[in-house]
């Protein structure tokens, strides 16, 4: 037995360590997975390692040359690169282009693809990871569902909150303000529901209904100043679809625009977003006087779903005083344009309002053709994002920190999984060839998961979440209360 675990050791070194020889020129590129061919990345993200299509290859080789010098070399089943020595490659690299040579092997020749390249921005990602919820789409039957956090720079992930810390409930709706998780929220709901929010560490769970709101809180966005949440009010309800190219409808049968003031738990309201009209999806604007959101016009949902016409608005706020503004300005007209316009994101910097367009609905990752398209907030002009998107749903999209690089979902690879997926934007709107979140071993990765990423957010360092005091709170049922401002 000794002689033969010796035998296949060496057989095991020798397969991985087969070198290119003679190898024959193909005139095309190489099919890889994920495709990374001609993308953009920050230098400080994870390596793009990658296999080949044919998963009938015996071995690859691979050599990165950077532009302004370095080179990196791999040899095995997928490219599978050192961190360390990714990251001194792109960091040397940067404003520069890495050049990707890969030679395959099949039954004992070697085959040598086009080189391609990938371009390494001037722009920094500066944040320390992602934040997310994954969830098995089973729609009905929550599953072990979780919020985690990836660090961006490497493959590690982590549990923020999951349902073996609270068994049995459902969470979602979690946001950092501007990507800083000193501030952040997290809404549960059904039973023992509520609104968690961290200030500097400290949790407090809020019960946000009351007796002059129709639910609690959910869609929450974070003011700049981190005094502020706004969110919405509503329900969530699904039905589904027999002998179409579609499964699920998700829509809202009521839905309000509120504010809570975190400093003295106190919910703020206006009129003009507490009609019977469908207000969703708030977001403050990037210096905090504007909230923009989505309204539409109640119909007898599910049996009229095709009638939900979202409109984009924005009203404005005074942090201050504390008070909504008295006008509404709409945006972007649905029921004018026969189109629905959801997820409205500013861009940090103030420049960009990123948002979701579909024919229908006002919840873009159940709508096939929901796409992203860029409003230019100093101009008004509206493009289609057809750099990025695709024939399947792209959704809830972030920005990160410096408003170079933006994530957003996609269920492009399958119509059913939503997966990550990050581009580069540049000062004048250019937005580069989005790529997959990376992954150590990628296609066994994403093969064997069986959970959607959803509410994608960047976090400029790692959140520090105490699992088993949110156990705590949320059992012991104790919530504070919240009270509507005079």
């Amino acid at each position: 037995m000794k002689r033969l675990t010796y035998i296949l050791g060496i057989w095991l070194l020798t397969a991985c360590s087969s070198q290119p020889t003679d190898p024959v020129r193909e005139d095309r590129l190489p099919e890889i997975y994920p495709d990374y061919r001609g993308v953009t990345i920050p230098a400080d993200i994870a390596p793009l390692n990658f296999n080949f299509a044919d998963e009938t290859i015996d071995g690859m080789d691979v050599v990165v040359r950077g532009s302004k010098g370095g080179e990196l070399h791999v040899n095995g089943a997928w490219a599978d690169f050192d961190i360390d020595d990714w990251h001194e490659l792109t960091t040397q690299n940067q404003g520069g282009k890495l050049q990707f040579t890969v030679c395959v092997e099949k039954d004992g020749q070697w085959q040598q693809y086009k080189d391609f390249e990938v371009y390494v921005s001037q722009d920094r990602l500066d944040e320390w990871g992602l934040t997310y919820r994954r969830i098995k789409p089973g729609y009905e039957v929550g599953g072990d569902i979780g919020i985690y956090q990836r660090d961006l720079n490497s493959f590690e992930e982590y549990a923020i909150l999951t349902e073996t810390a609270v068994p049995g409930r459902c969470f979602n709706c979690h946001t950092a303000n501007r990507t800083d998780p000193n501030r952040i929220t997290l809404q549960m709901r059904g039973e023992g529901g509520g609104t968690m929010i961290q200030r500097d560490g400290r949790q407090t769970w809020a019960e946000t209904k009351t007796d002059s709101t129709k639910a609690a809180g959910s869609y929450s966005y974070w003011h700049p100043d981190g005094d502020y949440v706004v969110m919405a009010v509503n329900t969530v309800h699904q039905s589904f679809f027999t002998g179409t190219g579609q499964r699920i409808e998700v829509y809202h049968k009521f839905s309000n625009v509120e504010v809570l003031d975190t400093r003295t738990n106190e919910l703020i309201l206006s009129p003009l977003l507490q009609t019977e009209d469908l207000e969703i999806f708030p977001a403050f604007s990037a210096d905090g006087r504007s909230i923009y959101y989505s309204t539409s016009k109640p119909c007898r949902v599910p049996a009229e779903y095709e009638k939900v016409k979202c409109s984009l608005c924005r009203i404005g706020f005074d942090a201050q005083q504390g008070t909504f503004g008295e006008t509404v300005d709409t945006l972007l007209n649905g029921l004018a344009t026969d189109k629905s316009y959801v997820l409205a994101r500013p861009s940090y910097d103030g420049r960009w309002l990123m948002y979701c367009v579909s024919s229908r609905g006002n919840f873009p990752v159940s709508q096939n053709d929901a796409d992203l398209w860029l409003m230019d907030l100093n101009t008004g002009e509206c493009r289609e994002l057809k750099e990025v998107n695709s024939a399947q749903s792209e959704s809830f999209h972030n920005w990160n920190g410096n408003s170079r690089w933006f994530v957003f979902s996609s269920k492009r690879e399958d119509g059913m999984y939503t997966k990550l997926y990050l581009a580069n934007i540049d000062a004048e709107g250019r937005v580069s060839k989005p790529f997959l979140l990376p992954q150590r071993h990628p296609r066994k990765y994403y093969r064997e998961l069986m959970d959607a990423y959803n509410c994608p957010d960047f976090t400029k360092t790692k959140v520090e979440l105490d699992a088993h005091e949110a156990h705590r709170q949320v059992f012991d049922n104790q919530r504070v209360g919240v009270k509507i401002r005079r």
